[in-house]
């Protein structure tokens, strides 16, 4: 999106200077040796690697050894078979796979040398085909050609290796000392990508990083905000610090178009997918998945975008994205795909199928993790023609139990919600009515911490409302519900928990006629925003859930996005370049104040950086919470002084303001003076600059221009004429 941003505004400033760019040979331009013009490439050091790979002219050479050794009759199959294994890494050059013959006997050498496109392909190929079984006899050893040269030169005598003094890096963690416990985000807006600290204090952001064509497309935080990851074609990189953001890890995945990371940070899976060379093929899906530190690939998953595709829609060409889902806490140990009357589910310990097989469940549409835990809620739809009810399973992970199933009949559609913490399960059941003209929704709700996980059935007081959306509190035990007709549908909050602790869900409150389609809860839980984005044009209501009342009602004309900070302290709300006017954000606090808003022309991007979870131990976070008055004053004297700061900067702005004024009166006054002189000039030498030296007199004179006579015809014998 960014590339087709800047080559718009590229032609755009062509065609301003009547330049016609179909006819220049862009390929033609050389920049003057060391000049970038301001635009510094994320990838000179992997040039510069390049340019000395090249210098030795191999760095782009694979040899692949073990390979069977065949006669002149077979050699046309066995490099057949060769070029299908490793054209599917990377592009190799026309010609550019060689297979050595014996002269004396025409038979292979056992070994062969491929040479890609780019070094970096040819590492990715020794990669992932070291150790590849072609068969039982065969299996292939991988080396690059450089490598050959590097091992001739190893000295007949072992010499200690040179002992680099410890040269400690940039703490990533560093950013959550900030003094004055602010939040960063990044956004980006054209070809540029910044990240900035939230100074609400000073109302304003405050820039720590910023750098253009940082990323291809899109850029990613990891679930703890440690890293910063962003896209190229050659593939993902991630970045780390507070203020320096230096490059840690590159991720090699030609045409890499998606990521994701996994829970606690120690994996990368990346995503791409390749036109076939016959056009009614589908395209071909390539998943690796890296250790985010090490930049090793710990396993890849091959095949038809058709085969990656079960389970829903989305992501790119059809690919349901994640294709991979993790679960089990922040310990990255599981991680499951949706397949065929299958769930897949793979440990990280070996990265195979936990107990090397799949679970089984017949025609199962859909699945999800357990925040907390290794839990996975499936479900199935009806079967045989509604003989078989459909059903939601929960099934315990690695033991593959069933935790507890619920049937559920005449079922058009089912979607699963899980609360933050793993404590309950709302499932949105969609039932046909008798007639199956029409359809209704209720909720089935799981209480997963509680003995023999007890099932809840809530139904609406009007069945026919329909749900526009659904969202439980985080780390809490209300949630609430938008239901009814737009413009105006109805919003209720639910507990799951009652005064008389009877472990009923009962209603908390129905507002009626909201204009929302959207529940953005806090972090924290408490406060919900109302939000009626896209067609409801950006209507706001700040929700105190504890006290049930409105704080306050906002709007944010045409708003597409909205997302809480970390801490629950401040909301952003975005108009990306969706919309071609009023691009840009707002910063607002907690109960709906607006405390600052910034204008981007085409921005695409706003993301607050993650916070990992408290270091505080619950002792600790309790005695905070015992002693909160005393923090209190510290940070309430820190405000007092901001304030006093603003107004004492509002005041020298006025003040400033009011100098250039006068300043102007004084600059007028001069150069109307020293034109009296031509005023009284024009005036026939009367000095009438003052109102009392003349009098205004108005005077009428009337004028005959010109006279004419003319004789009109009369016709007397018009019809209709009346004559009285």
């Amino acid at each position: 999106m960014a590339n087709v941003e800047v080559m718009n505004e590229i032609e755009a400033k062509a065609s301003g200077l009547g330049v016609d760019l179909s006819i220049i040979d862009l390929d033609s331009i050389h920049l003057p040796p060391g000049e970038d013009f301001g635009v510094i490439s994320d990838d000179d050091d992997v040039y510069q690697e390049e340019n000395q790979e090249f210098d030795t002219g191999f760095g782009n050479i694979i040899v692949v050894d073990n390979l069977p050794v065949v006669p002149r009759e077979k050699f046309e199959k066995l490099e057949g078979v060769i070029r299908k294994i490793y054209s599917q890494i990377g592009t190799i050059k026309e010609g550019a796979l060689w297979m050595p013959v014996d002269p004396a006997t025409e038979k292979t050498l056992g070994y062969c040398f491929i040479e890609y496109d780019t070094p970096q392909e040819a590492e990715l190929a020794k990669e992932k085909t070291q150790g590849y079984k072609l068969d039982r006899s065969h299996i292939f050893s991988v080396n690059m050609f450089d490598d050959f040269d590097r091992f001739m030169r190893v000295p007949d005598e072992w010499a200690p290796p040179e002992t680099k003094p410890y040269a400690p890096g940039e703490n990533l963690q560093h950013w959550l000392t900030d003094a004055k416990a602010r939040d960063q985000f990044v956004i980006r807006a054209g070809s540029d990508t910044e990240v900035l600290w939230n100074d609400a204090r000073h109302l304003k952001p405050d820039p720590v990083y910023k750098r253009t064509f940082w990323t291809e497309s899109f850029v990613q935080w990891s679930p703890l905000g440690t890293y910063l990851a962003t896209i190229h074609r050659q593939g993902a990189a991630v970045w780390g610090g507070a203020s320096t953001f230096n490059r840690l890890m590159r991720y090699a995945h030609p045409q890499v178009k998606l990521i994701d990371f996994s829970p606690g940070e120690k994996y990368l899976v990346t995503y791409s997918s390749h036109e076939p060379s016959n056009p009614r093929d589908a395209n071909r899906v390539l998943i690796n998945i890296f250790d985010v530190r090490t930049g090793k690939v710990m396993r890849d998953f091959k095949g038809s975008a058709d085969e990656f595709a079960i389970g829903g829609t989305g992501g790119v060409s059809g690919v349901s994205w994640p294709i991979f889902r993790w679960g089990g806490g922040k310990d990255d140990k599981y991680f499951a795909r949706l397949g065929k009357n299958m769930i897949s589910v793979y440990e990280t310990e070996t990265f195979s199928l936990v107990d090397k097989k799949s679970l089984k469940v017949e025609s199962v549409m859909d699945f999800s993790w357990s925040p907390t835990d290794p839990i996975l809620a499936l479900f199935v739809p009806e079967l045989g023609g509604g003989n078989q009810p459909a059903r939601v399973s929960l099934v315990q992970i690695p033991s593959k139990e069933e935790l507890r199933q619920k049937n559920l009949f005449s079922v058009s559609d089912c979607k699963v919600y899980w609360q933050s913490n793993g404590d309950y399960l709302a499932v949105k059941v969609d039932r046909y009515t008798k007639t199956k003209k029409s359809t209704y929704t209720g909720f089935e709700l799981f209480r997963i911490k509680e003995r023999d996980i007890p099932i809840e059935v809530l139904e609406l007081e009007n069945k026919n409302d329909k749900i526009i959306a659904f969202a439980w509190e985080p780390r809490g035990h209300r949630f609430a519900v938008i239901h009814g007709d737009t413009p105006r549908p109805d919003v209720s909050f639910y507990s799951m928990r009652t005064a008389q602790n009877t472990g009923r869900v009962s209603k908390l409150i129905t507002l009626k006629g909201k204009q929302a389609n959207a529940l953005f809860w806090s972090p924290g839980g408490r406060f919900i925003i109302l939000a009626g984005l896209k067609v409801l044009n950006g209507q706001l209501e700040f929700f105190n859930v504890d006290e049930l009342e409105t704080m306050a009602t906002a709007e944010h004309f045409m708003a597409t996005d909205i997302e809480w900070d970390p801490t629950g302290r401040y909301v952003a709300t975005a108009v990306t370049s969706v919309h071609e006017m009023e691009n840009g954000f707002n910063i607002w606090s907690f109960h709906g104040k607006l405390l600052y808003r910034i204008l981007k022309d085409h921005f695409f991007q706003f993301s607050w950086r993650p916070r990992p979870p408290s270091f505080l131990s619950a002792e600790k976070e309790e005695e905070i919470a015992k002693n909160l008055k005393k923090y209190n004053k510290k940070y309430e004297a820190e405000d007092q002084d901001v304030s006093m700061l603003l107004s004492e900067q509002d005041r020298e702005k006025r003040r400033m303001l009011k100098e250039e004024w006068d300043k102007w009166v004084s600059e007028w006054k001069r150069l109307h003076d020293e034109d009296k002189l031509a005023r009284q000039q024009l005036r026939d030498g009367e000095a009438s600059d003052e109102e009392e030296e003349y009098e205004a007199k108005e005077i009428e004179i009337e004028e005959v221009v010109d006279v004419t006579e003319e004789v009109l015809p009369f016709d007397y014998g018009h019809e209709g004429l009346n004559v009285l």
